[in-house]
């Protein structure tokens, strides 16, 4: 399995980060995505991933919920540290809890989609409350964009549908599969192929049942994997097969390394 997003260099992992990191490699995770959100964290992730290389792997990038009135300075800021990452992420827009700075996230995003095609880097996209804006500027460089993960997807299958035609990108799936009320599974048994599905954990945030109301962290992607087997009527093997197939193919970096 590989853990394609996964907060890891955040504080709520600063007293255990070496038997989380034991812990995952024991459940079989063998590489884990790392995004930055901001100028800060692209800093605490590029150490995090310096500290274990070959199995943390650094995306950096500016977090629509972190953009200000000073997001030229703050990308201007990131931009010499692209050199070493795997991806252009955590990037996107987020208009749930506000739109006051709508313009700057849109123009933010924008620039950061444009390092994707120029830098040939993958982007990890965030979107909430904002699909249309989204697709919007994505679809300005869609013969140009080298790929990417819709992260944390949860949404219907015409919204897949929309973001599937984005051939070159998959959708990141997470811990909400698992949980009792969701609508996930049918959405994706309807409308997504397994061939276009990475795993995710987004630890330390929305741990999968069993773990739900606990610290998420890498080796609860298992969980996951648990339940993307039953909703596709697959093995277990062969979700792992496929969906680090599928992560080889986005994120080339991590191939062979993994």
């Amino acid at each position: 399995m590989i853990d394609t997003h996964c907060h890891l260099d955040g504080e709520e992992f600063a007293e255990d980060l070496e038997a989380v990191i034991a812990r995952a490699r024991e459940a079989g995770v063998e590489a884990i995505g790392v995004p930055g959100i901001d100028l800060k964290s692209c800093k605490t992730v590029m150490e995090l991933c310096r500290r274990y290389p070959d199995y943390c792997f650094p995306m950096l990038g500016l977090h629509p919920e972190e953009v200000r009135d000073d997001w030229k300075e703050v990308l201007n800021a990131i931009a010499p540290m692209l050199s070493e990452v795997i991806a252009i992420g955590e990037v996107g827009l987020d208009f749930y809890w506000s739109r006051e700075f709508e313009e700057a996230q849109l123009q933010a995003f924008e620039e950061q989609v444009r390092w994707s095609v120029e830098m040939r880097l993958p982007l990890m996209i965030h979107c909430r409350k904002a699909q249309n804006e989204m697709l919007h500027i994505l679809k300005r460089y869609k013969e140009e964009l080298p790929g990417g993960v819709f992260h944390c997807f949860t949404g219907n299958t015409i919204e897949a549908q929309e973001l599937l035609q984005f051939d070159h990108f998959v959708l990141g799936i997470g811990g909400v599969l698992t949980f009792k009320k969701s609508k996930l599974p049918e959405t994706l048994l309807e409308a997504v192929p397994l061939e276009r599905i990475v795993l995710e954990t987004d630890a330390p945030y929305m741990a999968p049942v069993p773990m739900r109301g606990q610290r998420n962290e890498p080796a609860f992607v298992a969980h996951v994997r648990r339940k993307l087997a039953e909703v596709y009527g697959v093995s277990e093997e062969t979700v792992d097969r496929v969906t680090t197939a599928n992560v080889q193919r986005i994120f080339p970096s991590i191939v062979n390394k993994s």
